[in-house]
């Protein structure tokens, strides 16, 4: 290279590098670190928190009583995007990735719903908050009950959605779906089955079934499951439930004081959830959600939001 190109690159180089460090400087000014993503949401914030076992992935907002929201397979904590604004006008949200899924780390062990609900709890108390309102799905619901069960001082009402317990119905579903015993085969076998080409084929398979499968955001989730290790924690939260059903019936004399807010959707659970929670909990408020399959938040937002305002604002 002739040495006067060279001395005409020099400049430019150092101009490139001083508006890269402003940029950077500008971006950590307003609060933002150039590695982590936007949550999509305006006035909601990422953040991560190490537990026993895992560090647990969480997108907060809003302000007022804290609200705990739980997801289920095979979802993220974007589950809640569409309710999360409206929720945040009068409650502190708290939308976490469970363990090993979304961007939680995975445990090596324990995905037994009790062990899992007291990484969440030891999560949310590390943020700050001793009691909480608990909104779940799916996955999440068995998650939820073991948290309201055995710390019922810290948790002032639960809103589930969209499954019976184990050991109280949730068995029931086995001869209506394929996917519950798929997901419980032996280590290695439905990691091996599901492979990174069969990520769109398989979790799509679980959308299509729903009432609106063009409301589910499945992008969002195919690329947070083409991970082996998202989907192997999955596979793993159900191949728990053999013990999550022993668990619930063994204490299932601890009945839940708290309010229940029991919700099916019109086109999928109806009125099983209810019929589940009433085994274990005293006051169990029975609702249906209109024109709505599986994924209630993300199918009809607008009922979920009116629901849950309404249970936890009484």
């Amino acid at each position: 290279m002739p040495s006067t190109m060279k001395r005409l690159r020099r400049p430019w180089r150092a101009v490139t590098s001083v508006l890269a460090a402003l940029a950077v400087v500008l971006s950590l000014a307003a609060g933002a670190r150039p590695s982590e993503p936007t949550t999509g949401l305006d006035g909601f914030q990422h953040g991560k928190v190490q537990v026993n076992g895992s560090v647990i992935h969480y997108v907060r907002g809003g302000s007022g009583p804290p609200l705990v929201l739980i997801h289920g397979w095979p979802e993220t904590w974007w589950t809640w995007h569409k309710v999360m604004p409206a929720l945040a006008r009068k409650h502190t949200v708290i939308a976490v990735d469970l363990p090993g899924l979304g961007d939680s780390t995975a445990p090596s062990k324990g995905y037994d719903k009790a062990t899992t609900a007291q990484r969440i709890r030891e999560a949310v108390r590390k943020l700050g908050y001793t009691k909480v309102g608990i909104v779940a799905h799916d996955l999440g619901v068995s998650i939820a009950y073991p948290w309201a069960r055995d710390h019922p001082g810290e948790v002032s009402r639960i809103a589930v959605m969209e499954a019976p317990l184990p050991g109280f119905g949730l068995d029931d579903l086995y001869a209506f779906t394929w996917h519950i015993e798929f997901n419980q085969m032996r280590k290695p076998i439905p990691e091996q089955i599901v492979d990174n080409n069969d990520v769109k084929r398989f979790y799509g398979s679980i959308y299509d079934g729903t009432r609106h499968p063009d409301a589910i955001d499945r992008d969002r989730y195919y690329r947070a499951y083409a991970d082996p290790a998202d989907r192997s924690a999955g596979f793993d939260y159900y191949r728990a439930f053999t013990a999550d059903a022993a668990d619930n019936r063994a204490h299932a004399g601890r009945r839940l004081r708290m309010p229940v807010l029991a919700m099916g959707g019109q086109y999928s659970m109806q009125s099983m959830v209810a019929a589940s929670f009433r085994n274990v909990a005293d006051d169990v408020r029975e609702v249906i959600a209109p024109d709505a399959g599986h994924f209630i938040p993300e199918e009809n937002p607008r009922y979920t939001t009116d629901q849950v305002l309404t249970f936890f604002n009484p």
